[in-house]
C-alpha cells in the first residue's frame, strides 16, 4: 500500500472514530451548557440506546438468560423507539438525582453522575450480563474506495449522522424559541429565570436530549463494533476528553474535538503501538489541563475559579 494511500486510509478510520467521540462529547456540551455539571453517565446512555434497540428488534436473552426478549420490531422502529427510551431515562435521571441536589455544589452533582455511571452499568449487567450484541447494518453493498482507501457503508452513516445531528442542533439553538431559552440559560441562568424561563425545565430537557444524542451514537456504533454492558465507560471518558478539546461549551468544537482526538488516536496507535490507543486521550487532557491551569495561575486565579468549579 503506497503511503498516501495508508495514510488516507488511516484518515478516513481517524475521523470514523472521532465522530462517535464528537456525537458522546455533543452530549457533554448540551448538559454543561445549561447545568454547568459534567455528565459522567453519558457514555452509558449510548449502552442503552444500543442495548434497547438491540432488545427491540432482534430475539434477545435478558436477565441471565432467564426470559428472551422477541419484539422483532422493523429497525427503524426499533431505533426510534429507543432514542426516545433512552431520552425519557436521561430525564428521569435528572428529576431522582440531579434536581434533588441541585443546591449542592458543581463537584457533588459531578459526583452523583459518577455514581449513576456505575448504577447503570450494573443494571445493564444484570439485564443483558457480559454478552456483546450488535445490529445489522443500516444499508448493504460493498465499500467505496476512494484513491485506494476503504470507506465502509456504516463508517458513512456514522460520520453522516455525526454532521446532521450537529446541523441540527444548530439549527435548533439557533432558529427555535425553545433553544433560544436553553442557550440564555447556559448565558446567564439568573437572568434567564427573570426572564420567566423554567431553569428546572430547561435542565430537564438538556439530560433528556443529551441522553438521546447519547443512544444515537450507541445505535450506529453498534453495527460495526458489538455493545456490551461495560462499553459506557471508556465512551464517557473519550467524549469527556474531546469535549474539552472544543472548550466544553461548544457544539462545534465537541465534533472537531472528537475527529481530532480519534485521527490521533489511530495515527499513533499506527505509528508509535496500538497499546498506546487510549493511553493518546489522557495523554491530550493532561497536556490541555497543563496549559490552562498554568494559564490560570499566571493570572493570579486559582485552578478551580479559572475552570468554573
Amino acid at each position: 500500500m503506497a503511503l498516501e494511500t495508508e495514510i488516507l486510509q488511516l484518515l478516513f478510520a481517524g475521523v470514523t472514530v472521532g465522530s462517535i467521540y464528537a456525537l458522546i462529547a455533543l452530549g457533554f456540551v448540551v448538559v454543561h451548557n445549561v447545568t454547568g455539571i459534567v455528565n459522567f453517565a453519558q457514555g452509558d446512555f449510548a449502552m442503552l440506546g444500543a442495548l434497547i434497540a438491540v432488545t427491540l428488534t432482534e430475539k434477545t436473552p435478558i436477565f441471565n438468560r432467564v426470559l428472551t426478549a422477541e419484539f422483532n420490531l422493523p429497525l427503524p422502529v426499533g431505533v426510534a423507539l429507543s432514542v426516545l427510551i433512552s431520552a425519557a431515562l436521561g430525564a428521569l435521571f435528572y428529576l431522582v438525582a440531579i434536581r434533588p441536589a441541585r443546591n449542592a455544589s458543581i463537584v457533588s452533582l459531578i459526583i452523583i453522575t459518577i455514581g449513576a455511571h456505575f448504577a447503570l452499568q450494573g443494571a445493564a449487567l444484570i439485564t443483558w450480563a457480559a454478552d456483546p450484541y450488535s445490529l445489522p447494518r443500516f444499508s448493504s453493498g460493498p465499500p467505496l474506495e476512494v484513491i485506494g482507501a476503504i470507506l465502509t457503508r456504516q463508517n458513512i452513516w456514522v460520520i453522516g449522522v455525526t454532521v446532521v445531528l450537529l446541523l441540527l442542533l444548530y439549527l435548533f439553538f439557533e432558529r427555535t424559541m425553545l433553544g433560544k431559552a436553553l442557550r440564555a440559560c447556559a448565558i446567564n441562568r439568573t437572568a434567564a429565570r427573570l426572564m420567566g424561563i423554567d431553569i428546572n425545565r430547561m435542565a430537564l430537557l438538556s439530560f433528556a436530549l443529551s441522553a438521546a444524542i447519547g443512544a444515537i451514537a450507541g445505535i450506529v456504533i453498534t453495527p460495526a463494533n458489538s455493545m456490551s454492558y461495560g462499553d459506557g465507560t471508556f465512551l464517557s471518558l473519550k467524549g469527556f476528553v474531546a469535549a474539552v478539546m472544543g472548550g466544553l461549551n461548544s457544539a462545534t468544537g465537541a465534533v472537531v474535538g472528537g475527529i481530532v482526538l480519534g485521527i490521533l488516536e489511530t495515527l499513533g496507535a499506527r505509528y508509535l503501538s496500538s497499546g498506546y490507543k487510549d493511553a493518546i486521550a489522557f495523554l491530550v487532557l493532561f497536556a490541555i489541563l497543563f496549559v490552562r491551569l498554568s494559564g490560570a495561575l499566571r493570572r493570579g486565579q486559582s485552578p478551580l475559579e479559572e475552570s468554573g468549579l
